[in-house]
């Protein structure tokens, strides 16, 4: 036991919609508007002193369950139900741990709760692992933000020895006895980091595309402009995945249009990274447009970092063999990963490295990179479209460790009124300058808000 331990003495659970100020499609969704759930947990140590922590997050559900089977609006109601009585589970626990310990403690009892949820709908399809973590990914960040709090410290100071009962083999292993958390991370926030825009498929590339159809509230909407307001040169594509000839007109319109921008502006560098959200059939799609991309685009196949989740999540039901891709660019799971577990299996079916995302909770993603790393995996951070608090946790996680550039930043160009709140006291860290947010404005205290 350690003094900084901590028990959740109150919940609170409030939830707001956001509206997309243009479409956001990926996959074969479209999404329009974004349901917020943000938890507030009382929480005390083990000396009596007490604090409030905050975690929140966007409810993705055409991201992390996709169907046809259930609509829109079923598995919204199970999301928020699940959170509502995973906070309630969170407000009975009696134990007194590190929230490392909490959440490993109570990830059965959030997958009974989703059990429990989609058999009262009677949803035609089970709730996935993936749409759980989501559900429960505010409480987690609050659990660790409140736990930074109430002992004086930044979350990420709190992951050795000095601060938790048990090393990584209680996770991970023994081959992992002696090492921590704090191991896999950096002593401090990094002053600045690289953006990733998003570039979406219906997303236009060029202002002589747009149309009175197009908002005209202050933003950017097509890609020079964006380019020209913030200087972004880290750009990550969705792609089509079914149609080739497609995928690599698009990559070249895109990256001409950047190359062209940037070198206005005086700035050499880009990076792509491209996402198909499982949609190709096999693991060969991939190869064809990487070959191809080489052979008949060689700046944007120099340019591109990795490719990110081609192929069905459902790893286990499938098993592609990732190793053509992987000898070719890094290829990285994203929906396939919730739990460190995942991790092992994407490495023997020859994925080169993993997503971590804040929405699959703060618990997972420091697991899930400490198993990676000791795979020799690469890895990068993503976003949901995260504003406000998981934008600054999904910022702090990315300074505070070492990914493939930067992170993902997109609820700036579809949500920009969530970061509104923000903006005077984090201006900084919501304000992308030549491809780069600053982190001062992190908080020392917590994950930093």
């Amino acid at each position: 036991m350690k003094p900084s331990d901590i028990t959740v003495r109150d919940v609170r659970v409030s939830y707001e919609e956001i509206p997309c100020r243009l479409p956001l499609k990926f996959g074969r969704s479209v999404v329009t508007r974004a349901k917020v759930l943000t938890a507030e947990l009382e929480v005390a140590n083990r000396r009596g002193d007490v604090a409030v922590g905050c975690g929140s997050m966007g409810l993705g559900s055409p991201w992390s369950f996709p169907t046809q089977k259930v609509s829109d609006q079923q598995r919204f109601r199970a999301m928020t139900e699940i959170g509502d009585r995973y906070g309630a589970a969170l407000r009975e626990h009696e134990g007194c741990a590190h929230p490392i310990d909490i959440w490993l403690e109570l990830e059965p009892e959030l997958y009974r709760i989703a059990r429990e949820v989609g058999d009262e709908l009677d949803l035609a399809e089970a709730v996935p692992k993936l749409c759980s973590h989501v559900c429960a990914s505010p409480f987690d960040a609050a659990l660790h933000d409140g736990f930074g709090k109430v002992n004086g410290i930044c979350s990420y100071d709190g992951y050795g020895p000095e601060f938790m009962d048990r090393d990584l083999s209680a996770y991970l292993g023994p081959e992992f006895e002696g090492r921590y958390i704090c191991h896999y991370l950096g002593p401090s926030y990094r002053r600045n980091i690289e953006a990733f825009h998003l570039v979406g498929a219906l997303d236009k590339l060029r202002r002589s595309e747009l149309t009175a159809d197009d908002p005209e509230d202050g933003y950017p909407v097509s890609l020079d402009q964006w380019i020209e307001r913030d200087g972004v040169f880290c750009l990550k594509l969705k792609l089509n995945g079914r149609d080739i000839e497609w995928d690599l007109s698009r990559t070249a319109d895109v990256v001409s249009v950047a190359q062209e921008v940037l070198g206005e502006k005086g700035i050499s560098e880009l990076y792509l990274t491209v996402d198909f959200n499982e949609v190709c059939e096999s693991p060969e799609y991939v190869v064809e447009y990487l070959e191809k991309l080489r052979d008949e685009q060689p700046r944007s196949y120099e340019a591109l970092l990795y490719v990110e989740q081609p192929v069905h999540r459902d790893l286990a039901r499938h098993e592609f063999r990732m190793e053509r891709i992987a000898t070719l660019k890094h290829v990285l799971v994203d929906e396939s990963l919730c739990a460190p577990d995942d991790v092992e299996v994407a490495r023997q079916l020859g994925w080169s490295g993993i997503a971590l995302k804040a929405c699959k909770g703060q618990s997972a993603a420091l697991l899930c990179l400490c198993r990676a790393v000791d795979n020799g995996m690469v890895y990068a951070v993503q976003d949901s479209c995260n504003n406000g608090y998981p934008l600054i946790q999904s910022a702090g996680l990315t300074a505070r460790i070492s990914p493939l550039k930067g992170f993902e930043y997109n609820s700036r160009q579809f949500r920009p009124e969530g970061n509104a709140a923000f903006m005077q006291e984090y201006g900084t860290l919501f304000t992308v300058a030549n491809g780069f947010v600053l982190t001062e404005s992190i908080k020392p205290l917590g994950l930093g808000y």
